[in-house]
This record gives C-alpha cells, structure tokens and sequence, in this order.
C-alpha cells in the first residue's frame, strides 16, 4: 500500500513538474515579442502550419456539411421544416462543430508536425548549438511556432464554417430541392453576430493557445531519442485532442448554459 502510493504521488509530482515546465516555456516565450527580424518566420510557420492545412479542413468540411444537411433535411421534412436546414446547420457548425473538429484536425496535421519538428532539433542538438552561438531558441524556434498557431486557428475555422455551410447548401438546395431563399433567409435572421459568431470565435482563439502550447512544449521538453520524438508527438495529439473536447463543454457551459 505504501509502495503503490508513493508511486502515485512521484507521478503526481512529475505531471506537476511538467506543467510548470510547460508554464514557464509559454511564458518566456510570449514576452518575447515578436521583433521587425521574426516577421519573416512568423510568415513562414503561418505556412507551415496553416496554409498546408487547408486541404484536410476544407475537404473535411464540405463533407462534414454535407452529412448535417443531409441529416437535417431527413428529420425535417417529417413535418414539413425543411427551411430550418439552413439555420440549424450554421448554428451547430458556427457554435460547436467549426471550432471543435478544426481545432482536432489542426492537433493532428499541425500539432504533431511543430512537435516533431522542434523535436528533431533537440536531438540533433541544433538548439543547444544556437545557444552556444548567442541565439535565443525560444525567440527563434518556439514563439514563431506560437504566434503562428495562434493566428492560423481562428482562420481556418473560419474557412472551415463557409465552406461547410456551402456544401450543406449544395444537399439542402440542389440535391434534395430545397428553396434556397428560405435556406439562407433563415441563417441570416437567427444566426447572431456575438452570441454565435463571436463565441465561436472565442473558442477557436482558445484552442489555439492550447494545442500550439502544447505542442511546442512537447517538442522543446521531449528526449532526444528516435523513441521520445514519437512518444512526444503522440502525447501532443492525443493531450490536445482531450484537452480541446474537455475546454469546448466548459466553454459551452459557461456561455450557454442556463444558471438562472
């Protein structure tokens, strides 16, 4: 018994270790700000990262669209609703849906691709070989990756909800004959600029942070073995993944949620 809880509080210590490891990278590497020299790597992860993202986000969101149309106009049309498929699409996908599965395949395409990256570089020891040189790693390889993460994000979940709303709309309207007046009349009289949008956009700033948090910090505090870039990669998925799914029904609770 003693033995099982001291392995439990070492463990314990250890997870604590790291998120303060984890805290203290996020920390320094935000004050360093970004300097007139760090524009061009800032471009350059933005690419990285959000640019050679796009296919995966909008081949997934038209088929993601697609799929809720079909469903809605379905149901629907058992009692004659089919022109709520317009506006019961854009809320789920600018409340929950856009956010939540960009921020997912973002952890996964970008997220795993940061860590491996930064990773490499510690095995390879080029991060100790710029300190040797006078270069700081946390202004040169990590905050770029950051700033980056954080404005790449909140786009594509942007694309991500057009794109899905469209493909929803080609099922809704072409396929399955809908009016397409009523189609967008009713997104364009339900869906609010703060309450929908807004938190939507809320909610991708902040899975921004996160994912890009953790998966810099994985890639910076990783060993430098073959066996730690995998293990790190796979932890930034899948602790991404979980953390997005856990912070997205707090967010939802607290912004929709009736406490009255």
């Amino acid at each position: 018994m003693i033995r099982f809880l001291r392995g439990v509080g070492s463990r314990s210590l250890d997870r604590l270790a790291g998120v303060g490891r984890a805290t203290l990278v996020f920390a320094a590497a935000l004050w360093r700000l970004p300097r007139p020299a760090d524009v061009p790597l800032i471009i350059k992860q933005i690419y990285q990262v959000g640019v050679l993202s796009l296919v995966i986000v909008v081949l997934s969101a038209f088929c993601i669209g697609a799929v809720l149309a079909l469903q809605f106009h379905t149901q629907l049309a058992k009692f004659g609703a089919q022109d709520a498929v317009g506006v019961g699409l854009a809320l789920v996908l600018l409340r929950e849906l856009g956010p939540v599965v960009t921020a997912l395949l973002f952890a996964g395409r970008a997220g795993s691709a940061i860590t491996a990256e930064i990773g490499l570089m510690k095995t390879t020891e080029q991060l100790s070989s710029m300190e040797m040189m006078g270069v700081d790693p946390l202004q040169r390889i990590v905050a770029p990756r950051l700033w980056a993460g954080f404005v790449s994000l909140p786009l594509l979940t942007a694309i991500f909800n057009v794109v899905a709303i469209y493909g929803g709309m080609i099922v809704a309207v072409e396929w399955m004959g809908g009016d397409p007046g009523g189609f967008w009349s009713g997104i364009q009289a339900e869906v609010e600029i703060w309450d929908d949008i807004g938190k939507g956009v809320v909610k991708s700033v902040v899975f921004a942070v996160v994912i890009t948090w953790i998966a810099v910090f994985q890639g910076y505090d990783t060993e430098p073995t073959p066996e730690g870039i995998g293990l790190a990669t796979t932890r930034t998925v899948v602790v991404s993944s979980v953390m997005v799914l856990a912070i997205d029904f707090l967010l939802t609770l607290s912004m929709y949620g009736d406490f009255k």
